[in-house]
């Protein structure tokens, strides 16, 4: 569906989680957006590392993008990415104007993950709920063309995944993100894998927020976060599934700190790993 509609767009929008630029990136749109113009919106900006945030700027603009750091909740960049997209088609639109041709309109095309955003960018441009908005992914079911400006429509399309994940740590991101499914997902596994990945990105972030060390295993601290907070079975024992779901929960949040899980060193080894 997304093949056969590029044809009717002269832009595609593609908005990444800015914590997670390679996870949250759909391997096949480069290959489906050849010959369009390419704005890229590193979403949930908010809750990223600054400075991961404008080196993946800079990437991203060196493979010809305009890139936008944005907030989609409380509308930043918004305006940004209106204004790179009229940069864009400039060009175009002076010819199209030169031959006389008065009104000419801008047609975009937004695509994502589930849960980055686009529904929240798309209601604010529109200042109504044309598109359902929920904190969980797959709420978007079909494609629907929204006008933002006399000139400007969005085409909006579902968040969708790919078939595949062909390396694990990329499954194991996007469901700390919320873009899987907490259903099909072992929530006090997902926790743990997250507490191994903070030791090594963000450590100060699970003692500042809970008041623990990281223990001999992620389990253990779990279990730590648990007694911490004081969460317990009705046994009496730590509650490490409770302690999960609310340690999930605050890292999507951003009360772990502002933090970025890939940098641009890890697309340096993805690179290194296929040439092999």
């Amino acid at each position: 569906m997304m093949e056969e509609n590029l044809r009717l767009v002269d832009i595609l929008i593609e908005l990444l989680d800015a914590r997670i630029p390679l996870s949250s990136k759909n391997p096949d749109i480069d290959g489906l957006a050849q010959n369009k113009h390419r704005i890229t919106v590193l979403n949930k900006s908010d809750l990223a590392d600054p400075a991961a945030n404008e080196a993946w700027r800079r990437y991203f603009e060196g493979l010809g993008h305009q890139v936008v750091c944005a907030n989609s909740v409380a509308g930043k960049g918004l305006d940004e990415i209106v204004k790179s997209a009229y940069e864009l088609m400039a060009e175009k639109i002076a010819r199209q104007k030169a031959r006389g041709r008065i009104n000419v309109p801008i047609r975009a095309m937004i695509v994502g993950i589930p849960n980055v955003g686009k529904s929240t960018i798309i209601n604010k441009y529109a200042k109504k709920q044309v598109c359902k908005v929920a904190d969980r992914p797959g709420v978007t079911r079909g494609k629907q063309w929204i006008k933002i400006r006399a000139d400007f429509e969005l085409l909006d399309t579902p968040g969708i995944l790919w078939p595949k994940f062909d390396n694990p740590d990329v499954g194991r991101r996007l469901a700390y993100t919320g873009a899987i499914r907490d259903e099909v997902v072992d929530l006090q596994n997902l926790a743990a894998d997250l507490i191994d990945d903070l030791q090594t990105i963000h450590p100060n972030g699970i003692k500042a927020r809970y008041g623990v060390d990281f223990n001999d295993t992620p389990e253990q601290t779990l279990l730590d976060i648990a007694n911490a907070r004081g969460f317990r079975t009705h046994g009496g024992e730590p509650d490490a599934k409770r302690a999960a779901i609310i340690l999930i929960d605050e890292f999507r949040a951003g009360l772990l700190g502002r933090i970025t899980l890939e940098k641009l060193i890890d697309l340096e080894e993805n690179v290194n790993e296929n040439a092999d």
